[in-house]
């Protein structure tokens, strides 16, 4: 964990970033590591962080449900009913949390939330050890928490699932197939329309294209049964780690979220006054050149690659879907496709309690929370639709070309992060943000009350052509 003020909290990259065509190839022999996408860190023990504490004393702002709801706009649908009854969002990590349940009673009664119809927890890749605290079990159970209370946040009248996977595998491909498997399980069982992950491994560390798409197996399920699948853009910005941790020299991104048949979710910072109401317009997320979250992290004001993850596959070639921007991706798939609220400076409150550290209120960071947000976000517009969506990705695309009101551009920012080394200070050049798609924001962010009926009344055919 990085050292913190008087409130504290941890970002751990999920390494998704930017690749240009002309970067080398995948090795012949790789480390594929697979690891969590946050790490929440102690806030308090009595209560939430407010905006106010986190302005006064650490100069950066972070907010509760409340804003974040008020923020996308989500409370003329709840209105509605559409809360997200009816559906289940499916969260998958390695190990879960096994302080969850209560932990998200606890989240649900400080903020007012209902708690959710059900709350599943199943383990079909098998059982998970039993907890003992360690970096990778606090890790992930920090991970956990964060997906679950704020899918929840977004689609309070959904059910949820939590997947437990019994491992996260540091070498080889070995973490890969576990969470495949359980995928698998829930998706032909029809257990939930969509499935939200907040990991991902560097596409050039897999052993060979072959190694990698050897593991689309569930996303391939997945689209075949009608169920969407997201998964995070990353936390690094135009950067990501190799198998030894050391950042590349070149931009990279990450698997799955570069998959056609995934929806890659970027991330954004969000400006909000007390009552969730923005000061200015959402920007790209981009916290490297931030003194006050660099100090805040680190101690000094050193640059750090803290930014949403985008770029270009070196795996997959432009879906169809992407035909409308392939001036922008070229011949490749072009990640993120769209992007919620996951910058440093505008961190969210979380409540966990397993061992290891002390219970109570933590904040966090990262495109970790912009998944999840996106998944509740889905879920509504199931609810509206009556059924599951699936692969959302060509109806998004469609939307952003005729200029739907529930798509929201962003118009300022970029992924460009620098790091320091053994190698040196470096500089990895990342994306600016373009008039409509761009590799920073994808199509841009959105206005739930407009983008969920919108998203519900469009089908997708089955050439992956949307039509209303």
């Amino acid at each position: 964990m990085r050292p913190s003020a008087t409130l504290s909290a941890a970002l751990v990259a999920l390494m998704a970033v930017p690749v240009v065509a002309s970067a080398p190839g995948l090795p012949s022999t790789a480390i594929v590591a697979i690891a969590p996408g946050a790490r929440p860190t102690f806030a308090s023990a009595q209560g939430p962080a407010t905006t106010a504490q986190c302005e006064d004393l650490d100069h950066f702002r972070c907010y509760d449900p409340a804003q974040i709801q008020r923020a996308y706009d989500v409370e003329p649908l709840f209105a509605q009913g559409i809360d997200g009854q009816g559906q289940t969002i499916i969260i998958v990590d390695s190990f879960g949390s096994p302080t969850i349940k209560q932990d998200l009673a606890t989240f649900d009664g400080e903020f007012g939330l209902p708690a959710p119809p059900s709350f599943t927890i199943l383990q079909p890749a098998g059982a998970v050890p039993p907890y003992k605290p360690s970096p990778t079990r606090e890790g992930w159970a920090g991970e956990t928490t964060l997906d679950v209370e704020w899918s929840h946040v977004m689609a309070p009248g959904a059910s949820i699932l939590l997947v437990e996977t019994p491992t996260s595998e540091n070498e080889g491909t070995s973490g890969f197939p576990q969470i495949e498997a359980a995928e698998e399980y829930v998706i032909d069982h029809h257990m939930g329309g969509v499935i939200s992950q907040s990991f991902s491994a560097t596409e050039e560390t897999f052993p060979s294209a072959s190694a990698l798409k050897a593991l689309r197996g569930a996303y391939i399920d997945a689209n075949e049964n009608g169920v969407t699948v997201l998964a995070a853009s990353g936390d690094s910005g135009a950067a990501d780690v190799d198998a030894a941790g050391d950042y590349y020299p070149y931009p990279v991104t990450s698997w799955p979220d570069s998959d056609p048949l995934v929806t890659g979710v970027g991330g954004t910072e969000l400006t909000l006054d007390g009552a969730g109401n923005r000061i200015r317009p959402d920007v790209v997320w981009n916290d490297t050149y931030n003194p006050a979250v660099n100090i805040y992290f680190t101690g000094n004001t050193t640059p750090q690659p803290d930014a949403g993850g985008g770029g270009l596959s070196i795996i997959f070639d432009r879906p169809s879907y992407q035909d409308s921007v392939k001036d922008v991706v070229g011949d490749r798939r072009g990640v993120p496709d769209i992007a919620m609220s996951g910058a440093c400076s505008g961190q969210v409150n979380t409540y966990q309690s397993f061992g290891g550290q002390t219970p109570g209120w933590y904040i966090v960071c990262g495109t970790s929370e912009a998944t999840p947000l996106f998944a509740g976000i889905v879920a509504l517009a199931d609810q509206a639709a009556g059924h599951p969506l699936g692969l959302i990705n060509p109806t998004l695309y469609a939307m952003s070309e005729y200029g739907a009101r529930g798509i929201v551009d962003v118009t300022s920012g970029n992924n460009t992060v620098t790091y320091t080394q053994a190698s040196g200070t470096r500089t990895i050049q990342g994306f600016d943000t373009l008039p409509g798609f761009d590799l920073a924001s994808g199509v841009g962010t959105i206005d739930a009350a407009y983008f969920v009926p919108e998203l519900a009344a469009t089908d997708t055919g089955a050439d992956g052509t949307a039509s209303h």
